[in-house]
């Protein structure tokens, strides 16, 4: 009999049914409607100010302490953005720390939109946007119970999907630009960083992303490992799939190991019809169990 119940609880955990940690993905999933009640969270918007302010009041409630860095952009037509950064640190003078990242905002217009009348429209965002930031959320809820095993900073960085990226950047990856100019104290240099963007969708599948496996493959190495072990191989994928420009990329160029986590096969990605119906607890409960036990060892 314990040998058939070992067999069901290894077979449950390769297909994520079974939690591996305290994170509860069912809770994540309740933290990216809250956000979608606030409207789109693009720069300067009324649903930006509400979401910004209710990230600042979750973390205040669950770290050790919280920074925020507020800054204005000037966007290459001239507009001002009111931007804002949320950095939430457990054991704030640890040495050994580790570096998670994830965008809040979302993007402005749903320029990818199958109805070309809504490609003006601004994009509910539930995957791009909501589904980090309901991660870390759950996270820091995880992390108040289970002190960490290593200092943890979890970073909102704001304005990454706000201009184009298409022929070159402009007005996207502010957040995170801006951190790499300011970061939290002199010589900061995490053991390691990870950004989770677009991690909610159903069927997830999770490969290695070129920009990570060229600049820091010892990181990719470290996460994918993790996943493996908890019997999550089957979404975290060894294999490079796709090169992107993301958050992780002005963090890398200023020294700092950070590796994109990231679904970017999504059908609805930067449309009107990315919504919570696009999304799963389970695939919540695989993502937060691969962030929890990198630091609490659980």
């Amino acid at each position: 009999m314990g040998a058939l119940l070992c067999t069901a609880l290894m077979l449950a955990a390769c297909h994520g049914e079974r939690a591996h940690t305290a994170f509860d993905g069912a809770t994540a999933l309740t933290y990216v409607r809250t956000q979608l009640a606030f409207g789109p969270r693009t720069p300067n918007s009324d649903g930006a100010r509400r979401c910004g302010d209710w990230i600042i009041a979750q973390m205040r409630a669950h770290a050790d302490t919280v920074i925020v860095q507020s800054w204005t952009h000037t966007t290459v037509d001239g507009k001002q953005l009111a931007l804002r950064n949320i950095l939430a640190r457990w054991r704030p003078q640890a040495t050994d720390r580790v570096l998670y990242v994830t965008h809040w905002d979302t993007r402005p217009v749903a320029d990818d939109d199958p109805d070309s009348t809504k490609r003006t429209d601004p994009m509910p965002g539930a995957n791009d946007g909501a589904s980090g930031v309901a991660l870390f959320v759950e996270l820091a809820n995880v992390l108040k119970q289970t002190p960490p095993n290593v200092g943890v900073d979890l970073l909102f960085v704001d304005g990454e999907d706000y201009g184009s990226f298409e022929p070159k950047q402009q007005d996207v990856l502010l957040g995170s630009t801006y951190f790499a100019a300011h970061l939290p104290a002199p010589g900061y240099q995490p053991l390691y960083g990870v950004l989770f963007d677009m991690i909610g969708q159903r069927d997830l599948q999770i490969y290695e992303e070129g920009n990570s496996v060229q600049k820091a493959p010892e990181v990719v190495d470290r996460v994918w490992r993790a996943a493996d072990d908890m019997g999550y191989g089957d979404v975290f994928i060894p294999r490079t799939k796709y090169t992107i420009s993301d958050d992780h990329l002005p963090l890398l160029a200023a020294g700092l190991r950070v590796i994109d986590v990231i679904d970017y096969d999504y059908a609805v990605h930067h449309t009107t019809h990315d919504t919570i119906d696009q999304l799963s607890a389970r695939s919540f409960q695989i993502v937060g169990d691969v962030a929890t036990g990198l630091v609490t060892g659980s």
